[in-house]
């Protein structure tokens, strides 16, 4: 009879997160992953793993220094990015990485996302900026992702795609799929005319009354 691993709640939630990104198309054999963090420590996919074969117990436990506390398989490659975000964004309780198809084709034009319709300015309440290009697999794009990062959570990664930083796993969840629709939205737009970006008042408010009235509370 096996030993069940640590943190078994967070371990199936974090499962169920990566096939939601699947299902919504935002993700393709291994790439893009999702992290959590619990207290000193941070739950996250193993690298080079297959969502078809993905497995709760194959998250690895690492602590903030990236230090594996529990696993036998390797972090993703990009533990050092998610940890170094962790550490210095207080806020962050989960963060995801992508390259989802239209946020990561202007994560290539090298171009920010401009709030151009309402479910823009309802979830993110800014344009999705744009980081300088950053080598993978060091600090080096948490780093890039600090000197842009606003209160949306939401960043492009120049050339590579999408880093989302949520204050729960949900949170980053929601983020990263509302980012790939309004992603869509905006380069249909774009292709097909000349939009103009809402005023920054009305953006203001349609982020705070759907971020104070919308939904169940």
């Amino acid at each position: 009879m096996g030993v069940t691993p640590v943190y078994e709640r967070e371990r199936q939630e974090l499962y169920e997160a990566h096939l939601a990104l699947e299902k919504y198309g935002l993700v393709a054999y291994t790439s893009g992953n999702v992290s959590v963090r619990i207290g000193e420590h941070i739950l996250i996919k193993p690298s080079g793993v297959p969502y078809s074969s993905l497995k709760p117990e194959d998250f690895v436990v690492v602590d903030l220094e990236g230090r594996i506390i529990e696993g036998t398989k390797k972090p993703s490659i990009d533990t050092a990015t998610h940890l170094y975000l962790y550490r210095h964004v207080d806020w962050a309780k989960s963060i995801i990485h992508t390259h989802s198809t239209f946020a990561t084709v202007w994560a290539i034009l090298g171009r920010s996302i401009p709030v151009l319709c309402t479910a823009h300015a309802d979830v993110f309440g800014e344009e999705i900026p744009i980081t300088e290009y950053a080598p993978v697999g060091s600090e080096a794009i948490g780093k890039a992702v600090l000197k842009v990062l606003g209160r949306s959570g939401t960043v492009l990664l120049r050339k590579h795609g999408v880093m989302v930083v949520g204050t729960s796993v949900d949170d980053a969840l929601k983020k990263a799929i509302f980012l790939e629709e309004v992603a869509r939205i905006a380069y249909f737009a774009t292709l097909a005319g000349r939009p103009t970006p809402l005023p920054e008042d009305e953006v203001e408010r349609l982020y705070s009354q759907y971020h104070t009235k919308y939904g169940q509370g």
